[in-house]
């Protein structure tokens, strides 16, 4: 029986949120390995108690890895000198002792993991702006495996996939897609190009797992739109982030007030067939981005006031989604509303990001002026509008019943309907583009003015990896720890109850147990 034990483990995972358990595709991931992984865990030292938590859940993630690969788990005790050699910085830990005295700590949340001769870096800890302490660790304990297996999963990259990003029609330039490419560069090549309308071949797109459609501002021609639509019938994968209305900031700048059209693109009739409908309005939401104002009534000495600016709303997440789940707040500017439509199509579709509580939507023909600054509360009576959705399905074509467009080469009848695949629709351009600043490119979701930075990158980022995703990698992080966090308070208040209890109780129980027994015994035998 004991040498059974050592041939066969069976193991049982009681928690309610399945904490110790891998997903499926983690599993075959792991047994796919034929080499052993080295992992060096640099979260090391004098720890507090959410640290050490954070601590405990990685080691117990890496037993579990073990258990379908061979892993050594390797604990460094030069953490410092290995985290500045790799230009990983620190996180300072701030905290209050009991005696009133404040104490800093420097951590390494990190871990290294090496595979036949290449290393990746694991962030352990996330930091997302507006969670606290222990949301922020609960988040990171969460995403644990999906950091893992996202490491292993480039690691084990022989072949990097390929993304586009199409470009001839008004698109930003490179300079404001700059971080959008950094972004993804880590995980595809990144390809740009336009789709020309002459000589078109049909399967021009086939080489790439995505492509991208980053604010065109002209229409597409009917060899293009062709072209696009038979790559999802194919199989591929599109992130559109186009407007719903065409405006400019330039005059919006020196004039003070722009007018705003529908922006037609000759996209609407597909995107309808798809599932959706890109709407020709803008939201305004109270939640939103501050502008430097000048309030100054003299020209010469001008006093710049930061001023709410509701074309610029701070876009919720969806926690219902793999792309948005735990992240912040996604910052944008002049957006237009999403509508899903065909409910009976058999296309999920799921919200991704959406405006707050207090929003209102103007629409076409119209005008945003710069001096609406103060608008009347009472104007944002809508609440969550949809500005961008994900959807995934078997896609009905929009050349269903036409014939192929002239200039367009194919050697085959058209596809009626799509093999399952992805898209995303964005509202807007914004989301996805960067700014420059004295020739310096800003990261994306980076506002100069406040100086703070929203979750643009890992938005972008998120999306682009679940439209690739044919190993199920991203859906890792729908997994889910309940927070079960402690009163401080009432905690202090007790320590000394509590300490009593949980040292007496089970040494009196135990001693229960004992006198019974004892009893038991004493009563059989005397008989």
């Amino acid at each position: 029986m004991v040498a059974l034990s050592y041939v066969f483990v069976v193991r049982w995972d009681l928690t309610d949120d399945k904490h110790y358990s891998l997903s499926a595709a983690s599993k075959a991931m792991l047994k796919q390995t034929d080499a052993p992984i080295e992992v060096t865990l640099l979260l090391d030292g004098d720890l507090n108690a959410g640290f050490r938590r954070l601590k405990k859940a990685t080691e117990e993630t890496i037993e579990e890895m073990s258990v379908y690969a061979k892993i050594s788990n390797l604990q460094s005790s030069i953490s410092n000198r290995i985290a500045d050699s790799l230009g990983l910085s620190p996180i300072i830990i701030h905290e209050r002792e009991q005696n009133g005295k404040t104490a800093q700590t420097t951590v390494y949340p990190y871990a290294l993991m090496s595979y036949k001769g290449r290393r990746a870096v694991v962030t352990l800890l996330k930091n997302t702006r507006g969670l606290s302490g222990e949301e922020n660790l609960n988040a990171s304990i969460e995403q644990l495996e999906f950091a893992f297996m996202e490491a292993l999963h480039l690691l084990q990259q022989t072949e990097t996939p390929r993304v586009a990003i199409l470009e001839g029609h008004g698109e930003p330039d490179e300079a404001h897609t700059y971080d959008l490419m950094a972004a993804l560069s880590k995980y595809f090549q990144i390809d740009r190009g336009a789709l020309t309308s002459e000589g078109v071949e049909s399967h021009m797109l086939d080489p790439y797992k995505a492509i991208i459609i980053a604010s065109p501002q002209t229409a597409f021609s009917d060899a293009e739109r062709f072209v696009i639509d038979q790559y999802i019938m194919r199989g591929g994968a599109v992130l559109w982030a186009v407007n719903g209305v065409r405006f400019s900031e330039q005059v919006l700048q020196s004039d003070g007030f722009t007018p705003i059209v529908a922006l037609d693109l000759g996209l609407t009739e597909m995107l309808f067939k798809y599932g959706v409908r890109v709407n020709p309005a803008l939201v305004q939401d109270i939640q939103c981005l501050p502008i430097p104002v000048n309030v100054s009534n003299d020209p010469q000495q001008p006093n710049l006031q930061p001023m709410p600016w509701t074309y610029a709303p701070l876009l919720l997440t969806s926690q219902g989604s793999p792309i948005t789940r735990n992240m912040g707040q996604v910052m944008s500017t002049f957006v237009s509303p999403i509508d899903a439509v065909g409910g009976e199509d058999g296309i999920e579709k799921r919200v991704l990001l959406a405006t707050s509580t207090a929003s209102r939507v103007t629409g076409t023909p119209g005008e945003v002026d710069l001096s609406d600054m103060n608008p009347e509360m009472t104007d944002f009576k809508y609440q969550y509008v949809p500005v961008a959705v994900s959807l995934e399905g078997c896609f009905a074509s929009a050349y269903a019943h036409r014939m192929v467009p002239e200039g367009v080469e194919t050697d085959e009848a058209i596809r009626k309907t799509g093999v399952k695949t992805r898209q995303v629709v964005i509202g807007s351009g914004s989301v996805l583009l960067n700014e420059t600043q004295k020739g310096q490119v800003l990261p994306m979701g980076y506002d100069r003015y406040s100086g703070m930075q929203f979750s643009n990158r890992d938005f972008v980022t998120n999306a682009v990896l679940w439209l690739t995703d044919s190993e199920g990698l991203i859906s890792l992080r729908e997994k889910s720890v309940a927070l079960r966090l402690l009163n401080d308070k009432r905690a202090h208040d007790k320590r000394t109850q509590v300490q009593l209890i949980s040292t007496i109780s089970p040494v009196a129980i135990l001693a229960l147990i004992g006198g019974i027994v004892w009893i038991i015994r004493k009563r059989k035998y005397e008989k």
